[in-house]
């Protein structure tokens, strides 16, 4: 898997789990008033998945060596419904998604290049640290029940 087919993937499924949310659970939420389970289960969905987006930004962020704007774009992208799609399309025309991961075969020289050169060395093993960080957080967020409630 490539940076630009990674970041690519993750930005459109940040997008439809959005519209299963918006759509699906919503809709039969309060517009139908029949079920909450749409909300629940494409809650959770776009949860886990806007997670994955944010993960999978900062490591093609550092293995591209993004300026920190471009970062902070990219990660607020994730915020505004749809919007993870058209950074996406301005990352690659800003030449900022790359065919290859750049720290597989060259030296790393930072902390952060470190952590993410290791990670491509051993995908497997990074993808298992990273789905069970996931999973923490995710478990976390979902123990606090919906964001909506967490005022209250």
């Amino acid at each position: 898997m490539t940076p630009r087919k990674l970041f690519h993937a993750l930005a459109v499924a940040e997008a439809v789990t959005w519209t299963l949310l918006l759509l699906l659970g919503m809709f039969k939420k309060y517009v139908t008033e029949t079920t909450e389970l749409g909300v629940r289960v494409g809650g959770a969905l776009h949860g886990f998945v806007f997670l994955g987006y944010c993960a999978a930004t900062m490591l093609v962020a550092v293995d591209s060596r993004w300026p920190a704007r471009r970062v902070v774009v990219g990660l607020a992208s994730a915020f505004v419904p749809y919007r993870t799609i058209p950074f996406e399309r301005s990352a690659e025309r800003a030449g900022l998604l790359a065919d290859v991961w750049r720290l597989r075969g060259e030296r790393a020289s930072g902390a952060d290049e470190h952590l993410t050169a290791w990670a491509l060395r051993r995908p497997v093993v990074a993808a298992v640290v990273v789905l069970v960080l996931l999973g923490a957080v995710f478990g976390g967020l979902f123990n606090l029940g919906p964001p909506t409630e967490w005022a209250s």
